[in-house]
Parts: C-alpha cells; structure tokens; sequence
C-alpha cells in the first residue's frame, strides 16, 4: 500500500509538472483573448532605440513619448505646456531658466532602485540627462539642442536643490522652450541608464504614461499601463502592441482587418482606395474609420546651390537669379497637388515657412506665370538655342515629382533631366557641396519658424545650410529673431526674411505637408498635432 501511494504520488508529480509545462507563456504565439483595453500600431521602419537621446526619427519619437517625459510638452495647438516642470522664471536677460519640479513624478519599478519601486524624480536627474546627451562618448544625434547655446564650462545644468533646476544659456535664444519639448530632453534615472549602457536602448525606464514589458527587436513590442503616472486619471488604456511589418501593402490589410488601430500618411498602395479624388474620405469607409487631417510641419522644397566652390560645374546656369526665380514661377504647384498627391498638403506659395507654424502668412507671392518665367530667362540672356542646363536630384520616392517638375520647365525654356539617386548618396552630397540642384525637405524639430530660418543662415554648415546661403540682410534678421520676445514684431523678421528668400530664390518651396491619419472607429481621443507626434495616454476605446 505505501509504495502504491507512492506510485500514485510520483505520476501526479508528472503529470503535474507536465501539465505547468504547457502552460508556460510562448514568447512567438499571439496574446491570449484578454478584456484588456489594447490599442495596436504597426511601425514599419522599426525602432533603433528606446533611449530617448537617440530619438532622431519619428519611429523612435514615437515610442519614447509614452515612455518618457521632460520639463515641458506640447499640446495639440504646439503651445509649450508644464509637464514635469510646475513652473519656471526667466531672468530679465533670457538666459537663466529656473525650473520648480513637481515633488510626485516617479521613475518606472526596477530592481536598480531600493526595493525594486520607481524613486521619485529630482533636480539632478536631469542634470545626469542633459548632461549625458551632450557627452560625446554617447554619441546622441541631439547634441545639436545645447551644442553653441550653453557654456560647459561654467556649468549650465544646475540643481540648486532637490525641486530645482537651472538652465544657463551662454546667450540669449528665444526658441529654448520649444527644443525643451523634444523626446531628447527626457530626463532618465542614471543608476538604470548606467547599469545597462548601450543596451539602454531596449531596457528604457522613464516616468511616462506606458512602461516597456515585451520587445523582440524587429517582431513586436508591449508597452502597459503605468499605473502610478502622475497625470491623474491617464492613461485611458491598458496596453500599447506594436508590430514591426516593413510592407505598406501588408500594414493597410491588417488595418482592414482591424489588427492595428490606425495608418498613418499616404502611400500608393491605397490611396486611391480611401481617398477620393478631392482629397476626402470615401463615403463607403465611413462605417469602419475616420480621418484626421491637419497641417504636417514639412516643406518639401527643390534647393539651389549658391556656393558652386565645391560643384563639379561651377557654371551653372543657376548661378543666375532670374534662372532661379524663373523655375519659382515656372511649374503649375496646383496642379501638381491635385495629379499627384489627391490635394493632400497645400501648394508652397507663401515661402518656406508651412503653414501650421503661427509664423506663417498666406501671401500667395510665388504665383505660376510661365511667361513671366520665359521673360525671365531671356533677361539672364537665354535663348531657344541657348537655353539653360539643369539636372535635378532627387531619390526614387519623389521621382513622379521629379517628372512633372522637369516637364514643366521644358515647356518654360530649360534643357531639363532628371538623376535618380539613392537616399543616402543624395544626402551626402547635398551636405559636401556638390548637388546643384536638389529635392529635399525640412519636418520641424521643434514648432518654431526659427527652425526653418536657420537653414538659410549664412553661418551655419551644411548641414543644415544646404544651399551655401549667404546675405548680410537675412543673417542680421535672423540673429535678431533670436532675442525677439514680442511676437508682433517676431512675425515681421520672419517674413522679412521670408522675402529675401523668395527674391534671391536658392530654395523652391513645392508644398506645405498636410498628416493624414486614418483610425478605426472604436478609437477615441486620437491626438491631432502638427508635429505629428504620437499621444496615446488620452486614447479611449469603445
């Protein structure tokens, strides 16, 4: 009878034990059914880092925003808000910013912190988090946000006590408030940043909305609810899934089958399937999803090198101002909003500033006059059988607008083709100098038109001043916008700088980017921003 009950004991151990094997979570199959509010993206690019320092692209922007967050954060209107920082001072000379921390923020749990609970956030964790974006042995592609604004050496990061910091500005700049909104200002605990170094990247505690709970690189990511966020009542949503499928064609049917929440932009795979031809929802979509769409600070531009010092022809006919304005007003903007883009985003007649930017000003200076533009021509001393040579670069995405643009100007005069290279190689020589005549575009860091002037400031390299840039006038105008306070007087210089750039022409402003977003219908609260930055802790789900 004992060895029996001992039989019989062994083979319930087994049995047991097996049946606790098959129950153990598999990493590769789908979450179970659950009555968890999840709300579910696809992000095709794939996420190169969830350290905020590396935030350099809208994918990891993305992701860092429900992880993380800074002194200040912007709303749907772009207005600089309070987020961890509950007030700040400003000297009389703007370049002392004094920060009074809120005293309840906390660090997501980890076993770097006593007891393995989140510590609160204090004044000298964000002087280890702007300190660390400028260490160079870091690397961060925002380095540039303090690099020339602050003086290492007198220690511009200051905690004067646990709820205080102080930023120090070498010299007055006005846009700081808008750069401190950014993913890379996050601030980051350092026992959790050091302890794991490079792997940072996909081990990320922050103070956000969202915490990481599952990443395989590349396949899929699990974000959860924070559930001592400081932000009362947020998130709205238990869980955030992320999958990592680089096909627009695959993401748009997932979307169809209601396995992601939302697409966002546009893409020939199915625009013509939800949009019509004015640019509008399709009555028959209505039933399962809604667009959103706002101005996308973006201005896609063709750029003109004035600089021909480094060009392989440095006789080029768009050495010429009048050639440069005559390609300004040579091609139909409207008509190629309309033929290729379904009138989604706004023809740039107005400068370089997108509308969406409180700077901008609809002038509609840059009107389409192709008789004008061959007057033009003839003035720089063209003619039918001399007529000016250009070559336009641009990469295989833009090639239908490189197609209409060259066309275009033919019609106009020109002796025009068109150089189809990669994206990598366009960049390269657009920065050393030697791509004449270039399609490029500038999405805001920050929402401030400064970030759009400073292109063209004949002080700065390449990048950003792509164009080589150079007027006494528009640096002077620039220079001034930076300590320019009042914003009656700021929107003047703006457009006074403006001006110059549509008079001298090294830039051809093509459109004003607009963000389309298409969400399915149980989705509540969706964020509408200019930036397009992605805000999921006010999301709700039906």
């Amino acid at each position: 009878m004992y060895r029996i009950n001992l039989l019989v004991l062994a083979l319930l151990i087994i049995f047991t034990s097996c049946n606790t094997e098959q129950k153990k979570p598999d990493n590769d199959k789908k979450p179970a059914a659950t009555d968890k509010k999840i709300f579910k993206y696809n992000q095709g690019s794939g996420i190169y880092s969830l350290d905020p320092a590396f935030a350099k692209d809208q994918a990891s922007s993305w992701a860092t925003n429900q992880l993380y967050n800074g002194l200040l954060q912007l709303d749907d209107d772009l207005n600089v808000k309070k987020c961890i920082a509950k007030n700040f001072e400003v000297n009389e000379e703007s370049t002392v910013y004094t920060f009074y921390l809120r005293t309840d923020v906390y660090f997501h749990d980890h076993p770097q912190f006593k007891d393995g609970k989140g510590r609160r956030v204090v004044a000298q964790d964000f002087v280890y988090s702007f300190n660390r974006l400028l260490d160079p042995k870091l690397a961060s592609p925002g380095l540039w946000i303090f690099n020339g604004k602050v003086d290492m050496e007198e220690g511009p990061f200051l905690a004067l006590d646990d709820s205080t910091f102080q930023l120090v500005l070498s010299k007055p700049f006005r846009p700081i408030l808008s750069l401190l909104t950014m993913q890379y200002c996050s601030v980051v605990p350092k026992e959790v940043a050091e302890h794991y170094g490079k792997d940072f990247r996909k081990n990320p505690i922050g103070t956000g909305p969202f915490k990481l709970k599952f990443l395989k690189e590349n396949e899929r990511m699990f974000l959860v609810k924070n559930e001592n966020y400081w932000e009362k009542g947020l998130p709205k949503i238990d869980q955030v899934n992320v999958s990592f499928v680089d096909n627009k064609g695959s993401e748009f049917l997932m979307f169809e089958k209601g396995e992601i929440d939302f697409i966002s932009g546009l893409d020939a795979t199915y625009i013509n399937d939800l949009l019509s031809k004015k640019g509008e929802l399709k009555e028959e979509r209505k039933s399962v999803m809604y667009m959103q769409k706002a101005p996308f600070l973006n201005t896609e531009y063709l750029g003109i090198l004035m600089d021909l010092s480094g060009s392989n022809d440095k006789t080029s006919a768009l050495a010429e101002k009048n050639v440069r304005k005559a390609i300004n007003i040579g091609f139909d903007r409207e008509r190629m909003m309309k033929t290729l883009r379904n009138n989604v985003g706004k023809p740039a007649t107005s400068g370089f500033i997108p509308y969406g930017l409180p700077a901008f000003k609809e002038t509609n200076k840059i009107k389409y006059n192709p008789d004008e533009a061959r007057k033009l021509l003839i003035e720089a001393g063209f003619t039918e059988s001399n007529k000016p040579k250009v070559t336009l670069l641009t990469n295989t995405s833009y090639k239908d607008f490189g197609v209409y643009i060259i066309n275009q100007l033919k019609e106009i005069g020109f002796e025009a083709e068109m150089e189809i290279t990669p994206s990598g190689v366009l960049r390269e020589r657009m920065a050393n100098g030697s791509a004449n005549f270039f399609r490029g575009s500038w999405i805001a860091d920050y929402p401030d038109a400064e970030n759009y002037m400073t292109l063209f400031y004949g002080k700065n390299p390449s990048p950003p001043n792509y164009t080589r840039f150079k007027n006494a006038e528009y640096d002077r105008l620039y220079e001034q916008c930076l300590v320019t306070i009042d914003d009656v007087e700021l929107g003047k210089l703006y457009q006074q700088m403006n001006d110059i750039l549509i008079e001298e022409a090294p830039v051809i402003p093509l459109f004003y980017d607009e963000k389309t977003v298409f969400v399915n219908n149980r989705v509540k609260g969706m964020s509408n921003n200019a930036m397009n930055l992605l805000i999921l802790k006010n999301v709700e789900l039906n």
